[in-house]
């Protein structure tokens, strides 16, 4: 299954949100056209009125995939929507966070194709990382195919399993909060040393960024970049001194902690 018979067949999008908007504009730019995809959005933005797609309008027969991109909570109201495509015809293709691989073959049949992806929030900026994982009717032309409904957004991996997708939001899900809280400490902190409170958020929020994207581009070992910043003796081992004698241990009760309310979501 490839991009051309998406063209075709059609794609529909439940759910235009942030995370949706994200994922479309990807695609309208890698070419897909706008004219293939309907969306179902009970409040369309002015964007989304006037980019070209159907919005609200009579679904395909037998779309080639359906993406769900609604939040958790509306879930169990949005996706009768879709019943029709259960089945086979149709891969599904999940955003929602929490909701499981099961759950969505009670509803639509096991038979269904299902995969459930987990976007973070960087995917807004085109820089996300998604990670998938299907069920047993789920090919690898499915997978292909939501992979690079994905990539649109940024990074894609697969999962061994579903078991690992609460890890995942733990980590890549809620990880860019951390980050953001890490450049609000580090902007007060900043501050307590006598910084103005702009320069302050300036310094933290590229230093962050730049950090960031020094990791990424490199591929260097994170450990190996610190230590050619750290300087025996110097500033930013007297730092470092303090922030590793409590930072492992609380980024590990961190992602715990996320990691377990992940799983109560999918057992609710």
């Amino acid at each position: 299954m490839e991009l051309d018979d998406v063209a075709a067949r059609g794609l529909v999008l439940l759910g235009c949100g942030r995370m949706g908007t994200a994922l479309l504009r990807g695609w309208l730019a890698g070419g897909l056209p706008a004219t293939a995809v309907h969306v179902l959005e009970p409040r369309p933005s002015d964007w989304l009125s006037g980019c070209g797609v159907a919005v609200n309008a009579p679904m395909p027969e037998a779309p080639a995939v359906a993406v769900i991109a609604v939040k958790p909570q509306v879930m169990d109201e949005a996706l009768p929507t879709l019943s029709r495509l259960g089945g086979g015809r149709t891969l599904i293709l999940s955003i929602a966070a929490g909701t499981p691989l099961a759950s969505f073959e009670a509803r639509l049949g096991t038979g269904t194709p299902v995969i459930r992806a987990m976007p973070n929030t960087p995917a807004a900026v085109g820089c996300g990382i998604s990670a998938l994982i299907g069920n047993a009717a789920a090919t690898d032309r499915h997978l292909a195919l939501a992979e690079r409904l994905m990539a649109a957004v940024g990074e894609v991996v697969r999962l061994g399993s579903e078991a690992q997708m609460d890890a995942v939001t733990a980590v890549s899900g809620s990880g860019p909060a951390y980050v953001f809280h890490l450049i609000e400490a580090l902007a007060a902190a900043a501050e307590a040393e006598g910084l103005p409170p702009d320069l302050a958020l300036r310094l933290a929020r590229a230093t962050v960024a730049g950090a960031g994207t020094l990791a990424r581009q490199t591929g260097e070992d994170p450990a190996r970049l610190r230590r050619d910043v750290t300087s025996p003796g110097g500033t930013t081992q007297a730092g470092l001194e303090v922030l590793m004698a409590e930072l492992p241990d609380l980024m590990r009760r961190t992602v715990a902690a996320a990691a377990a309310r992940s799983r109560e979501l999918g057992r609710a």
